[in-house]
């Protein structure tokens, strides 16, 4: 792959209109693309020590996730709690964890190197395979590393505008939903002859006795009174 294609490829993993799981997939594909002696890979997001998000570019690797989930232990959930790169170089040799080491021999997988980026917000692992000894070697793990790395940034970086989107929209709402209720408090006024705080009893009254929000009976308010062709009936 050229310098100009991995820019483009990493240019569409950062995008935001991706959703985070087609970006997650699109950072497994990439490694199997870019790393030296990588054969398959997956990628998993944790928030809060929870598995939150993941993707796998082969059916392989993705079976070794839910086994691992399902025994509660083996490389990768080691990677996350200890926050190190967990490595195996030959799963025939492999004690650690003999039934992880059993499925990944029957799945083709000899080796394999699990890469873990943490930030503020999220956990980002990267676990690469390879299907002889010591595939994944000194030369190869730069790259990896790399990707990890920027995979965690674009991921942090996502959540966090998705974030201030969800704040920003909720105050557009807020501001909204006040502006709604300041206007039927208005006209509440003008036909009543209250003023603003009695307004606002009625209306707070009137969501009681309905069962909706307040701002539901301002819209009502307005909706029906608006023009001013109907007269508010006292409460």
């Amino acid at each position: 792959m050229t310098a100009e294609n991995l820019g483009y490829e990493a240019t569409e993993l950062a995008s935001l209109s991706n959703g985070e799981a087609k970006s997650l997939s699109k950072l497994a594909e990439l490694a199997v693309r870019q790393v030296p002696g990588c054969a398959a890979a997956h990628a998993t997001i944790w928030r809060d020590g929870e598995l939150a998000a993941v993707a796998a570019s082969h059916p392989d690797p993705a079976g070794l996730i839910d086994m691992e989930l399902l025994a509660g232990q083996g490389p990768l959930l080691t990677a996350v709690r200890e926050g190190r790169p967990v490595s195996c170089r030959d799963a025939l040799d492999e004690e650690r964890w003999p039934w992880w080491s059993a499925e990944a021999l029957r799945r083709g997988l000899r080796s394999s190197i699990h890469l873990v980026r943490q930030s503020a917000t999220i956990t980002l692992v990267l676990a690469l395979f390879g299907v002889r000894p010591g595939a994944l070697d000194a030369d190869g793990v730069p790259m990896a590393e790399m990707l990890a790395r920027f995979g965690s940034t674009v991921f942090a970086n996502n959540l966090a505008y998705g974030q201030a989107q969800r704040t920003a929209t909720q105050l557009k709402d807020s501001v909204a939903a006040r502006a709604v209720t300041d206007q039927a408090k208005g006209i509440l006024m003008h036909a009543l002859g209250c003023d603003a705080d009695e307004a606002l009893r009625y209306l707070r009254r009137e969501s009681q006795r309905r069962h909706v929000k307040v701002t539901e009976v301002a819209a009502r308010v307005l909706a029906t009174y608006g023009s001013g062709g109907r007269a508010v009936p006292p409460n």
